[in-house]
């Protein structure tokens, strides 16, 4: 069974130590899930095809650069 932590308050309060906390110990695996479900609801909303969605990128340019 899931844990289910909360907490309240103010939408004015700066606090962030308790997202901080949550984060931290959801762990990589949940940050990286969280992270693509977002960027899932973003394709959707925006009426995009979410076959577009990939980490992969091709490189445009490649310069040695002199050290």
């Amino acid at each position: 069974m899931e844990q289910i932590v909360e907490k309240y308050q103010s939408i004015s309060d700066r606090d962030r130590s308790f997202d901080k906390m949550f984060w931290q110990n959801a762990g990589i695996e949940a940050i990286f899930e969280a992270a693509w479900e977002m960027l899932q609801d973003y394709y959707l909303i925006r009426g995009k095809d979410a076959s577009e969605l990939r980490l992969q990128r091709t490189v445009e340019a490649f310069r040695r650069t002199q050290s």
